[in-house]
């Protein structure tokens, strides 16, 4: 609907319903080639669905630099979209099951993660990383973007290899080749193990 009706209102949430149905889509598009070619829901997500909810976001991004004198539109792009990714995107599900399942007595909700641990520890420290990088060129190239432009694509190379090392880290400990810096507590009902 035209953006003139009801203020706008209607029109956005149009939109949110079918950001909803889009997203809905998509996540059963890569969950089914997952299993078509035989990738765990977890390496699909970080891959794939990861891909195709951050390639706005990166094309937002590049906008946002080329026409802003500096690169601080863009990167608070990026920084607030995974904000909203997690805080809502995690917390608003998680609060509906434990509200949904209190309600139905069946007791606290519980949900356990395998892996869990060592991805967010990996994507801590490329996060580090990637500030430091900034921070680096802030102070000696007097910018985070543009410069020399070799350094420009040596930068860039160091941060789409971090994306590398955190999909490579996160797959080899879905596929169990390597061991979570956390496991689960032992007294759980689990007891222990990952499905």
């Amino acid at each position: 609907p035209p953006v003139n009706y009801y203020g706008g209102w209607l029109s956005f949430y149009f939109a949110l319903a079918f950001i909803g149905l889009v997203t809905a889509v998509v996540g059963e598009l890569a969950s089914t080639f997952g299993c078509i070619v035989g990738l765990k829901d977890s390496v699909t997500a970080i891959t794939f669905v990861a891909l195709g909810t951050s390639l706005p976001d990166t094309f937002a991004s590049k906008v946002a630099a080329s026409e802003s004198h500096n690169a601080d539109s863009a990167i608070g792009n990026v920084t607030g979209s995974n904000a909203v990714n997690v805080f809502l995107g995690i917390g608003i599900p998680w609060s509906i099951a434990a509200i949904y399942a209190d309600a139905g007595n069946k007791g606290p909700y519980i949900s356990y993660s395998c892996g869990f641990g060592l991805s967010v520890a990996t994507y801590c420290i490329c996060a580090l990383c990637a500030v430091l990088i900034l921070t680096l060129r802030r102070r000696f190239c007097k910018g985070e973007l543009g410069g020399d432009p070799m350094l420009a694509k040596i930068c860039a190379v160091m941060l789409i290899s971090m994306w590398f090392i955190y999909v490579i880290v996160s797959s080899l400990r879905a596929y169990d080749h390597i061991g979570d810096i956390w496991t689960v507590n032992s007294d759980a009902p689990i007891k222990g193990t990952c499905p």
